[in-house]
């Protein structure tokens, strides 16, 4: 078991889940909303793959979790300018 390394995907996902909902109650994104609980749940679930014996899909997991999420903000942020 690998509690320690499952932390990060355990706490990214929860901030990802936190900060769709912030989307969608300051600016009413759905696409914040559904992108954070989509993105955010498979972090959650990375983390408990990681937390088992599947270690390394958890990582590959949380890795193009991540990678995903950052092409989307990189896209988003070349073409208005906005990080958030």
């Amino acid at each position: 078991m690998a509690p320690g390394s499952a932390h990060p995907a355990f706490s990214l996902g929860g901030l990802t889940i936190i900060g769709g909902a912030v989307g969608y109650v300051k600016k009413g994104s759905k696409a914040s909303l559904g992108a954070g609980l989509v993105c955010g749940s498979l972090l959650i679930g990375s983390g408990i793959l990681i937390s088992g014996e599947r270690q390394f899909e958890g990582h590959s997991l949380a890795t193009a979790t991540s990678a995903l999420m950052s092409l989307g903000m990189g896209h988003r942020f070349i073409k208005t300018g906005k990080v958030m």
